[in-house]
C-alpha cells in the first residue's frame, strides 16, 4: 500500500526527510523479524547486502556426553531400563569371535570358539576345557536338549557348512546335516519334537538368498522362509507357536506365527522391529515371551517385548570407549534369571570374554 505524506504549505522540512525516516523504520523491523526468525543477528545494507554477525554470535552444537563413542545408544532406546553386565571370565586370548552361547543340563555354560573349531565348556568355578575340536567346523550355533544331547550349527567356511550332535560328556561327534547339502548353518532351535529350525546364513542386503529350515526327526528337510539376508539369530516363543529370526543383512527382526512345525499362520510373518547400528546376531525368548537380541557392534543385548517393543537392554563395560563391541551371543540360565554373554574385544586387544546380569524372565528350554 502506497502512503503519501502531507506538509503545510509553508513547511520548513521538506517531504525528503520524512521519507527518509520511513526506510529506516523499515530496516529496523527487517532486521528484529530476522533475528526473531533465526537468532543470528545480521546488519541488512540498504542495498540488500546482509552482514553476518561475529561468530561469537552464532548458535551452535553442544554434544550431548550420552552419545559420545563410536556406537552410542539410539535417543529412542536410551531410557528403557537398563543395566551393566559385570566381567566374568576370559576365554580368549585373541581377536577370534566366541559365540552360540548355552546352559547344559548340568548347568555348565557351552560355547564355541569360532576360530578355533571349538566347543567349549565353562563351569561355575571359571574353569575352561574344551568339548569339541574340530579345526575347519566354524561352529556359531548351540542348542541342547533335555536328555543333554549338544546340537551346534557350523557355518564351515560360509559357502557349506553342517549341523551335527554330541553327547555333553563327549566327543561322539554325529552329522545330522552333511555339508553336501549345500546350507550354511549359522543357528539352530530345537521344536520339541525331534527336530529343529536352522538359518541359512546366505545372501547380502542386496542379494536376499538365505532362508529359515526345518529338520524333522526322520530327515525330513522343510523350508519354513526364503528371501532372507543373511538371516543369522533364531529362536521360538515358549509355546513354539512362533519364530523370531535376526536378519543381520538388513537389520531387521522378523517375527514368524506358525501353524505347526513348518505351516506359517495366514498373515504371519512380520517385520516387527528395524535396528540401528552394527547388527542383530543371537536371539533368545525368556519364559515370559520377552525376544533378547545381541547386536553385535554395539556391546549390548536389547530386549523386547513380545509385540516387539524394547523394554530393556544390558550394556557391555567399556563400550563407550570402544571396547567388548562384538557382543555376538549370550544365554539365560533355564529357570533362573541369569544372563551370560559373549564378546571379543577385536583387534584392540582385550580378548574374548564372558559377562554376567540379571535379567526380567526366567531362561527356557
Amino acid at each position: 500500500m502506497r502512503c503519501l505524506l502531507m506538509t503545510p504549505e509553508n513547511s520548513d522540512t521538506p517531504p525528503k526527510t520524512a521519507s527518509r525516516q520511513t526506510k529506516a523504520d523499515r530496516y529496523a523491523r527487517k532486521r528484529r523479524a530476522f533475528v526473531l526468525a533465526t537468532g543470528m543477528a545480521v546488519s541488512i545494507m540498504p542495498n540488500g547486502a546482509s552482514m553476518a554477525a561475529a561468530p561469537d554470535l552464532l548458535p551452535g552444537l553442544v554434544a550431548d556426553e550420552r552419545l559420545r563413542g563410536e556406537v552410542p545408544i539410539p535417543v529412542a532406546e536410551r531410557d528403557i531400563p537398563t543395566v551393566v553386565a559385570k566381567p566374568w571370565v576370559r576365554i580368549l586370548e585373541g581377536p577370534t569371535p566366541l559365540e552360540g552361547v548355552a546352559f547344559s543340563t548340568s548347568g555348565e555354560i557351552l560355547l564355541c570358539d569360532v576360530g578355533g573349531g571349538r566347543v567349549l565348556r565353562l563351569t561355575s568355578e571359571g574353569v575352561v576345557s574344551p568339548l569339541l575340536e574340530r579345526g575347519s567346523l566354524g561352529p556359531g550355533g548351540l542348542a541342547i536338549d533335555t536328555e543333554g544331547r549338544v546340537f551346534v550349527a557350523a557355518a564351515g567356511d560360509l559357502t557349506a557348512g553342517t549341523v551335527g550332535s554330541l553327547p555333553e560328556g563327549g566327543d561322539d561327534w554325529q552329522e545330522i546335516l552333511p555339508t553336501s547339502a549345500g546350507y550354511v548353518p549359522n543357528d539352530l532351535v530345537l521344536d520339541g519334537r525331534g527336530g529343529f529350525y536352522f538359518t541359512d546364513f546366505k545372501g547380502s542386503a542386496f542379494e536376499a538368498t538365505g532362508g529359515v529350515h526345518h529338520r524333522a526327526a526322520d530327515g525330513t528337510i522343510t523350508s519354513i522362509v526364503t528371501g532372507l539376508a543373511l538371516p543369522n539369530g533364531i529362536a521360538l516363543s515358549p509355546d513354539r507357536r512362533t519364530l523370531w529370526i535376526a536378519e543381520h543383512g538388513r537389520n531387521r527382526l522378523v517375527r514368524v506365527r506358525l501353524d505347526g512345525a513348518t505351516q506359517i499362520a495366514r498373515l504371519g510373518i512380520d517385520v516387527v522391529y528395524h535396528f540401528i547400528g552394527p547388527k542383530p546376531d543371537t536371539v533368545r525368548t525368556d519364559a515370559e515371551g520377552n525376544v533378547y537380541v545381541a547386536l553385535n557392534g554395539q556391546g549390548r543385548v536389547l530386549v523386547l517385548s513380545p509385540g516387539g517393543i524394547p523394554i530393556g537392554q544390558i550394556l557391555l563395560p567399556g563400550r563407550e570407549d570402544g571396547r567388548n563391541l562384538r557382543s555376538t551371543s549370550f544365554a539365560i540360565r533355564p529357570g533362573g534369571d541369569e544372563i551370560v554373554i559373549v564378546a571379543s574385544d577385536g583387534e584392540r586387544g582385550g580378548g574374548g570374554w564372558t559377562f554376567r546380569a540379571r535379567t526380567f524372565g526366567h531362561g527356557h528350554r
